[in-house]
């Protein structure tokens, strides 16, 4: 769950959030030029940006910075959604809020490669060239045998000072139709598909009352069997389990 944040001056614990029929409604609205309705569009998924930026939050990301670049992803899904499409704005909008954030960092985050690696490196390089004007067929091997090092410290050193790629670099490029490296990456767990899932979820759970919420958390995030939860919230096993149903299907509803 979300806890108290301050993020370029916000308090986001107490961002609104809006029913699926007010973003329909103030959708409409903003597509035809209403500036209010737009500002209270964007103030109402501000809570959607936050959800993914939690993914992000690290040592070598600024907070606010990528909050912010999630929030250009908002204004853009925004700007370019389609009201005759059909689908949720949530939907649409979770691919290019993650797309944002990941280009800012991509863009703004250079690898630093430490001083011992680089002369490592350098060595490689001196000795892979010396062995080249013997042998055109020069592998990690011969160039490790020659170092007297492991060949995972020869491929380690020369994938430090390899130029990263881009995953938005091209890789097949035929008749207009472009295929990117990260096309040919794909993880079954974290895609886009399952943060947009997390992000719906995350949406209705915060239309459930708070004992119920709690009583989810503890139940599914916590591992709690409903008598360990009877007793911590102080109320019967059986009214957990009428609370719990009611949650799973308040939810349910909420995301279908």
């Amino acid at each position: 769950m979300l806890q108290k944040v301050e993020i370029c001056g916000v308090n986001t614990s107490s961002l609104p959030t809006l029913t699926l029929k007010e973003q329909q409604e103030l959708m409409l609205r903003l597509k035809s030029g209403d500036e209010a309705a737009r500002e209270q569009f964007i103030t109402g998924n501000l809570r959607l940006v936050l959800s993914l930026v939690r993914r992000f939050w690290s040592k070598n990301a600024n907070a606010d910075d990528v909050f912010q670049a999630g929030c250009v992803g908002l204004i853009k899904a925004i700007d370019n959604f389609d009201v005759t499409v059909g689908v949720r704005f949530s939907t649409y909008a979770v691919p290019m809020i993650l797309g944002e954030i990941k280009r800012y960092l991509r863009d703004g985050n250079s690898l630093r490669v430490s001083r011992s690696i680089r002369d490592t490196a350098y060595q490689v390089l001196k000795v892979r060239e010396k062995l080249e004007e013997a042998d055109e067929d020069v592998t990690y091997d011969k160039i490790a045998k020659a170092m007297n090092v492991a060949v995972s410290e020869v491929a380690y050193a020369l994938d430090a000072i390899s130029d990263p790629v881009s995953l938005y670099e091209p890789v097949y490029n035929k008749s207009g139709d472009t295929l990117l490296l990260m096309d040919q990456i794909f993880d079954t767990k974290n895609n886009d598909e399952a943060w947009t899932e997390k992000a719906a979820l995350y949406e209705a759970m915060q239309k459930l009352e708070e004992r119920e919420k709690s009583i989810l958390i503890l139940r599914y995030f916590e591992g709690k069997t409903q008598t360990e939860i009877s007793q911590e919230v102080g109320i019967s096993q059986a009214q957990v389990s009428r609370l719990e149903k009611s949650a799973l299907k308040r939810i349910k509803a909420n995301i279908g």
